[in-house]
């Protein structure tokens, strides 16, 4: 008999992002305007955008393109990432993404999507997965590095503008991924001082 309430804590996470993108999207393009990070209006105090951000999507090819990503990223390696430790890691990387925008992309006037946050999801999960003594999330790992790479070395992968409907800001994942990392060994460290690798999950998932 499938345990409903364990099936939700073990996607809420996922299952609530979905729903904020998508009431985020019914707003159009008011909401859009209103909630995206916007670099002239973060100087003029409008916080908000730090975080909400993160939440708008360029359109519906962009909208469809994000959720696709959450999910696959959940599927691959939520069970690593269950709990207070998924929603940290996530905080983590939004902000990684917003610090490193803000300092070191001085020309970007404006951003929206959650690719940089979910390549700090995705990076921070596959990490604990590799460490709890899961091989093929070395490469994982390996591949993400690579993606890292080249978009730095050569700008973004071939087709994903066209899939997201706009510019791609390779920057953002290149922050998020480091923030994810750095996220979760904090955490980790603060949650076991003698932590050296995560317990392969049970089939529902660790739990805190």
């Amino acid at each position: 008999m499938v345990d409903w309430r364990a099936q939700l804590r073990r996607y809420a996470l996922p299952l609530g992002l979905s729903a904020l993108m998508l009431a985020v999207a019914a707003g159009g393009e008011p909401a859009r305007a209103l909630l995206r990070y916007d670099r002239a209006a973060l100087a003029a105090g409008e916080a908000w955008r730090l975080l909400s951000g993160h939440l708008v999507q360029l359109g519906a090819g962009h909208l469809l393109l994000n959720l696709a990503g959450l999910w696959l990223v959940w599927l691959l390696c939520g069970g690593w990432l269950q709990g207070r430790l998924g929603v940290g890691v996530l905080c983590a990387a939004v902000l990684g993404v917003d610090a490193g925008l803000y300092l070191f992309d001085p020309g970007l006037s404006w951003y929206v999507g959650l690719s940089g946050a979910l390549h700090g999801l995705l990076a921070a999960g596959v990490w604990r997965g590799w460490r709890g003594g899961q091989g093929a999330m070395g490469w994982l790992l390996l591949l993400l590095g690579l993606k890292l790479a080249w978009e730095q070395l050569a700008g973004p992968l071939p087709g994903s503008e066209a899939l997201s409907g706009g510019p791609v800001v390779v920057d953002a994942h290149l922050y998020g991924t480091s923030a994810g990392l750095l996220g979760v060994w904090l955490l980790e460290l603060r949650r076991r001082p003698g932590y050296r690798a995560a317990p392969p999950p049970s089939r529902r998932g660790p739990r805190e």
